[in-house]
C-alpha cells in the first residue's frame, strides 16, 4: 500500500468513527521524517507531504470538512488553515518552509485556494502522525481512537475525537449520541 492510500483510509475511518460533518474542523500533525524512516525533525520530504496532502485533503474536501494542518515547533505549531475554516479567528504573518513549518504546511500553503496561518484552533479531531503532538488544537474533551490501520508509511500514528464536556454531576442525563 502507498501512503496517499493509507492516509485516504486512515481518514475516512476517522471521519466515521468521530462522526465528522460539513464544516468541522480536522487538525494533522505530521513528521514526514518519521513517515521515511528517519527520526523527527531530520528529514522532512515535500514529496511525501504532498501525497500525505492529497490523500487527507481528497478525503475531506469531498465531506466538506476543513483541513488544519499543524506547522512545527519552529513556528510555534502555528496552524495553516482555509480563510473559510477561521473566520474569527486572527491571522498571523508567516509563510511555512521546509525547515520553518515542515513540509506538510508548507504543501497545504500551496495547495489552498485562500490559506491563513492562525496561531491556534480546536479541532473536532485530528490525527497526528510521527509524534507531533497535536493536543493543543482539539477541542475539549478528546478522545483516544484507536483505527484499524496504525502507521503511516513508517511513521505511528494517534488519533482523537472530541466530545462536549460533561457537565450537571449524577442527577444529569446525557445525550447518548454526543458521546
Amino acid at each position: 500500500m502507498n501512503i496517499k492510500n493509507e492516509c485516504i483510509n486512515a481518514v475516512s475511518e476517522l471521519c466515521k468513527i468521530a462522526k465528522l460533518k460539513k464544516g468541522d474542523i480536522f487538525v494533522v500533525g505530521c513528521s514526514t521524517s518519521e513517515v521515511v524512516g528517519s527520526k523527527i525533525g531530520t528529514n522532512s520530504d515535500p514529496d511525501t507531504a504532498k501525497e500525505i496532502f492529497d490523500g487527507i485533503y481528497s478525503v475531506l474536501n469531498e465531506k466538506g470538512i476543513f483541513l488544519a494542518v499543524q506547522c512545527c515547533e519552529h513556528l510555534n505549531r502555528a496552524i495553516v488553515i482555509e480563510r473559510a475554516g477561521a473566520p474569527m479567528l486572527e491571522e498571523v504573518n508567516v509563510v511555512p518552509q521546509k525547515k520553518a513549518g515542515g513540509s506538510l504546511a508548507t504543501v497545504a500553503y500551496a495547495n489552498f485556494a485562500d490559506p491563513v496561518v492562525v496561531e491556534e484552533i480546536k479541532a473536532d479531531a485530528g490525527m497526528d502522525i510521527g509524534g507531533t503532538l497535536i493536543g493543543m488544537h482539539l477541542k475539549r474533551v478528546a478522545v483516544p481512537v484507536r483505527l484499524s490501520i496504525n502507521k503511516i508509511g513508517n511513521a505511528s500514528i494517534l488519533c482523537a475525537r472530541v466530545r462536549p464536556k460533561f457537565i450537571g454531576g449524577c442527577r444529569a442525563v446525557y445525550d447518548e449520541n454526543k458521546l
